[in-house]
């Protein structure tokens, strides 16, 4: 898959550089000659320019990419712009990120496929694993997931089985972290008092079982 990110601050950077090394092909584009400079051998192509209009972006092709990302947060009104442009000229998936509510706002309204607050969301992930009983946690949707939970106290003792995880709880246990650090997948495992338990179902459901 081909992507072009726009914007090689801290986040724009750091995503271009995992696409590429995820096999990606990816032209990274920025204003600044040292940070392209910087990520040259590290994505597939690298140029610096200022992106304003549509011509600039028919000079790159940028029709021909299956993703942009503009991540030109810190100029709302060039991240305002670029996804204007981008979104009339039909590009497949425009992914772009913001700042602020009402720049988040703006960009949905312009008709950005996905608009991203890096910050936000990873202010809320952290504040949502310090307050949970979830040790990790990996959203399948907005709605499903699986999570590596603490043992609660009345399931200590018992097998997998006896709990009756879907019966009791709509959730399914996909296995058992022990203390060594190994997953048992065996209903027939006793659950002890250091085990992770492995889950997956429903987060309503899931938060359910946490607060045990």
């Amino acid at each position: 898959m081909k992507f072009c990110v726009i914007g090689l601050g801290r986040f724009g950077y750091h995503v271009a550089v995992s696409l590429a090394n995820h096999g990606m092909e990816v032209l990274a584009i920025d204003s600044n000659e040292s940070i392209v400079a910087s990520i040259k051998d590290k994505v597939t192509h690298a140029i610096c320019m200022r992106v304003t209009d549509q011509e600039s972006l028919r000079a790159i092709d940028i029709e021909s990419f299956d993703t942009v990302i503009v991540a030109t947060a810190e100029s709302i009104a060039e991240s305002i712009l670029v996804t204007a442009l981008l979104k009339k000229m039909r590009v497949a998936n425009v992914i772009a990120r913001s700042t602020t509510d009402i720049h988040n706002e703006i960009l949905r309204l312009l008709g950005a496929d996905m608009v991203i607050q890096p910050e936000q969301d990873m202010g809320t992930k952290l504040a949502y694993q310090l307050s949970s009983a979830f040790t990790d946690m990996i959203e399948i949707s907005q709605n499903l997931a699986i999570t590596q939970l603490t043992t609660p106290i009345e399931f200590i003792g018992k097998t997998i089985a006896e709990v009756m995880f879907f019966e009791n709880y709509q959730v399914r246990c996909i296995g058992v972290k022990t203390e060594d650090g190994s997953i048992d997948m065996d209903e027939k495992h006793i659950i002890a008092e250091r085990d992770k338990l492995i889950l997956a179902g429903m987060r309503k459901q899931l938060e359910t079982i946490a607060r045990l």
